[in-house]
């Protein structure tokens, strides 16, 4: 999958990612696109739907030093790889970050309540923020996925804390793990 070339998740991942945008109904949410792997999988899953999905994609723009993925301008990659795939005009980007009193304002014009199908998050390591924000916008049994479950970053633990909780919670049902450590489940808020 092209996707891959300009992405730190697995392969698998990505194909999930790209099947679950497809079969999903509603729109997509992106929080943490970093150069633009999953949103690429996301945008072509949703183009070969042929239904019509708002894709939502947040990222903040960073310098990070990666010894494969490296950017000076993460948000500016992310829309150059968007353009070289083709999809710069089949996703809006939002330039901040997800819990900014102005980018929650755009999201919830963008998409109303029960709209959205797939939610993918791979930012920091506050998912259950982002989960108590937008969930009111969650299709019923809304796909999710959440990156960095599994793994040696700093925000694995205390992500993966969170994600149990919900789990425990009753909040999310979990379907599974992929990659290189990526959460795959569902929403079970209604």
């Amino acid at each position: 999958m092209k996707a891959a070339e300009c992405s730190m998740l697995g392969i698998d991942a990505l194909v999930l990612i790209y099947h679950f945008a497809k079969l999903s109904a509603g729109n997509i949410l992106e929080i943490g696109a970093y150069v633009g792997g999953a949103t690429i999988a996301i945008a072509m899953g949703a183009r070969d739907s042929g239904m019509e999905k708002k894709i939502i994609s947040i990222e903040r723009g960073a310098r990070v030093d990666h010894p494969r993925l490296a950017t000076k301008d993460s948000f500016k990659d992310l829309k150059k790889n968007l353009k070289r795939f083709g999809f710069l005009d089949r996703v809006t980007l939002i330039n901040g970050r997800s819990y900014e009193p102005n980018v929650i304002a755009t999201v919830r014009e963008m998409s109303g309540p029960g709209q959205i199908g797939l939610f993918v998050f791979d930012a920091d390591a506050n998912v259950r923020r982002d989960i108590d924000c937008y969930s009111d916008r969650f299709a019923p049994r809304c796909w999710i996925v959440i990156d960095d479950y599994l793994g040696g970053t700093d925000k694995t633990a205390p992500l993966r804390a969170q994600v149990d909780e919900l789990v425990s919670a009753g909040r999310l049902e979990p379907l599974g793990f992929f990659g290189w450590g990526t959460w795959f489940g569902r929403s079970l808020i209604d």
